[in-house]
């Protein structure tokens, strides 16, 4: 045994007090008066025993009463084993786990029942004066400092289930520096979790000065098959055309799973896509050939049925299908014929000549593409400008005029930064090689080991070679230069063709298995493809390409289903960059907007399937990776967390019951006093 304040074992002293009554006043000779003293030394010798055995059993009642209050203030304990008990101030973070794994049940109640039940026995564990933070996945602003017993328990009570989903190593940090933010003498942190595989990512901890404690949640075993992720295999989705959308669907448990339903919303209609079977651990890629009659945003819901995780059964996505691709051609002076009987037949496509002295440049950002045919020379205006419109997302095709200023090109050129043009070269030249596995003729052709009749040229530019530049070959020479080059350019892509478009060097134009799916296909190119989803929690920052001029009191809105709120915003550029942190709360689409009746954009957010995969570490797993300084409390043998954590902290406390000796001796005390009759 012992004590937590020994200095207070000195007023054992105090013992002497009822020693001293007991001489002084029990030992004084009382004058007793009798009629009769015929038995006077009978009496005498009977009543003095008693007298003195009541006095003796008195004298210890009084003893032990002062002596265990005296045991009471030095607050007497047994240490628990392996733990040292600590004195002072403490200060204690909480993290409950309310992620939507934590939904899954325990027996009969949800985990995050379960987890907020603990969290409470946690608390009351602790003396009022201590300190506490209850943190969540949320990572709210109230979650960051320390608060005393009472408001702990009542943030306890309000936690809810988020879709939020933060790695552990992540809200040990967070533990950390709340409690090191103040000046308890003890701080302790607990993680209140099911400690899923993909979220535990703890260390050996150096820190010593802090003691964690792990506490597991198990949940029954559940099978569960998600939507991973979607998305369309070509960047740009085309109107009145097949639009190839592809969906994972994933199994996250050991056994197969059969006759899974995808079905999709789309245009308000629920349409079934089909059934699959998927093995154990792994996962289908299922194809649907999506057809836009109407222009403007799209929404597709897609969904599977799979009981009881759910939150991963829906896919949301947006997209943009524009009314007409536009394209603008900049000639030296006349356009070219085969161009523009190249464009008319492609439907949708709305292709603009001019001169480079006739541009507007405010306009070019409304093109998808813009052609350089033959330019002489780039002046630094347009230069500037074609860099701009490239990194702001533009697609940009150049073909160079044969008596092109070297030194404006170069410098043009060099901007992006691309291969430069050196000298033009009267030389046949036959292609040979074509990327088949890049966008642009990339499922073209049915059999891409055929025979293609591949362009010839009888002049071209030998270009500048720089490795830092990364030029991607689309087509190249027999000799190994390029004739075909493309560069991604931040947002957008720059393709450099060697060879000028004019077929007195050139035989492009007459090649039409080559000519016409280049200008359809970089029209509809981009260097960064517009995600088509979000996700919640992961993706803190989305854009919005400004087309046109704003003002500095420009307030952009997001709305949801149920919500509206004010991200942060910053303009960079021509792009406005919006940053929505943790103001999604719920998967669906959200509209950009400034004002109601003008939508501006739109967003899709999805819950992050980091929970999907239902695997867990076990407790004896979490000390094998935790290290010597983690506790583990497998809080399914504690009935009792409260007290178990009470004599982790502090031993096994005995100074209640040196108070109930204290009542216990002064009564009996009273009752031999009133009772015992001398």
């Amino acid at each position: 045994m012992q004590f937590l304040y020994p200095t207070f074992l000195f007023a054992l002293a105090a013992l002497a007090i009822p020693i001293i009554i007991h001489l002084f006043y029990f030992r004084r000779f009382k004058k007793v008066y009798f009629t009769n003293v015929r038995f006077l030394k009978e009496v005498k010798e009977e009543t003095s025993a008693r007298s003195k055995l009541r006095n003796l059993l008195v004298l210890l009642m009084r003893l032990l009463a002062i002596a265990f209050l005296v045991f009471a203030f030095a607050q007497p304990f047994l240490p628990a084993k392996n733990a040292a008990v600590k004195k002072g101030s403490k200060a204690v973070s909480v993290f409950i786990d309310n992620s939507f794994s934590m939904k899954a049940l325990s027996s009969d109640v949800p985990l995050i029942e379960k987890a907020k039940q603990r969290a409470r026995e946690i608390v009351e564990a602790y003396p009022v004066d201590a300190r506490f933070q209850v943190l969540t996945n949320d990572f709210e602003g109230r979650h960051q400092r320390l608060y005393s017993k009472d408001e702990a328990l009542n943030l306890v009570e309000e936690i809810k289930i988020s879709p939020a989903v933060k790695k552990l190593s992540s809200v040990l940090g967070r533990q950390k520096q709340t409690l090191n933010s103040g000046d308890a003498d003890n701080r302790t942190i607990y993680l209140l979790s099911d400690f899923q595989r993909n979220i535990t990512d703890l260390e050996n901890e150096a820190d010593t000065t802090i003691e964690i404690n792990l506490l597991p949640l198990q949940a029954v075993r559940e099978n569960n098959v998600g939507i991973d992720s979607a998305w369309f295999e070509a960047p740009v989705q085309m109107l009145n055309q097949l639009n190839t959308l592809l969906v994972r669907v994933r199994n996250y448990t050991n056994e197969d799973a059969e006759n899974i339903r995808l079905s999709m919303l789309y245009t308000g209609e629920n349409k079934p896509v089909g059934t699959m079977n998927i093995p154990a651990k792994s996962f289908v890629i299922d194809t649907i050939n999506l057809t836009v009659l109407k222009p403007g945003w799209q929404n597709v819901t897609l969904n599977i049925t799979d009981y009881p995780i759910q939150f991963d059964d829906k896919y949301f996505l947006s997209f943009l299908v524009a009314e007409q691709i536009n394209v603008l051609a900049i000639n030296d002076l006349a356009a070219n014929p085969n161009m523009e009987a190249a464009f008319r037949g492609f439907g949708n496509y709305v292709l603009t000549n001019a001169t480079s002295n006739q541009l507007d440049y405010s306009k070019m950002s409304g093109y998808q593409l813009i052609v350089l045919n033959e330019l002489t020379s780039i002046s630094t205006g347009l230069a500037f400008e074609l860099q701009q419109f490239v990194k702001n997302g533009g697609n940009l095709l150049v073909f160079p005029n044969k008596n092109a200023t070297i030194a404006s090109y170069r410098s043009f050129l060099s901007g992006f930064p691309a291969d430069e043009l050196e000298r033009f070269e009267e030389t046949a030249k036959k292609v040979s090689y074509i990327n088949t596995d890049e966008f642009i003729f990339h499922d073209v052709y049915e059999n891409k080991s055929a025979n293609f009749n591949l362009p010839s040229t009888t002049g071209s530019f030998r270009l500048s070679s720089y490795q830092s530049r990364k030029a991607e070959p689309l087509l190249t020479f027999r000799d190994g230069e390029p004739y075909l080059s493309k560069y991604q350019v931040e947002q957008g892509n720059l393709y450099l063709c060697a060879s000028p478009l004019n077929t007195n060097f050139n035989d492009l134009v007459r090649n039409g298995e080559i000519f016409v799916p280049l200008l359809y296909k970089t029209a509809i190119s981009s260097g960064q493809t517009r995600p088509v989803a979000y996700t919640i929690g992961k993706d803190e920052q989305v854009s919005y390409p400004i087309t046109q001029a704003i003002g500095n009191e420009t307030v952009y809105k997001l709305k949801g289903k149920a919500e509206e709120f004010i991200p942060e915003q910053r303009i960079i550029g021509a792009r406005a960059i919006l940053g929505v942190h943790q103001q999604i709360p719920d998967a669906g689409f959200y509209e950009l907007f400034l004002t109601p009746e003008e939508k501006l954009y739109q967003y899709a957010f999805n819950y992050d399937r980091q929970e999907s995969d239902l695997e867990y570490y076990s407790g004896e797993d979490l000390e094998n990776i935790a290290g010597p300084t983690t506790s583990v409390i497998d809080i399914t043998d504690e009935a009792y967390l409260t007290q178990t954590i009470a004599e982790r902290s502090q031993g096994i406390v005995l100074w209640r019951w040196c108070i109930i000796a204290v009542l216990i001796f002064l009564g009996l005390e009273v009752l031999l006093l009133r009772f015992w009759k001398v």
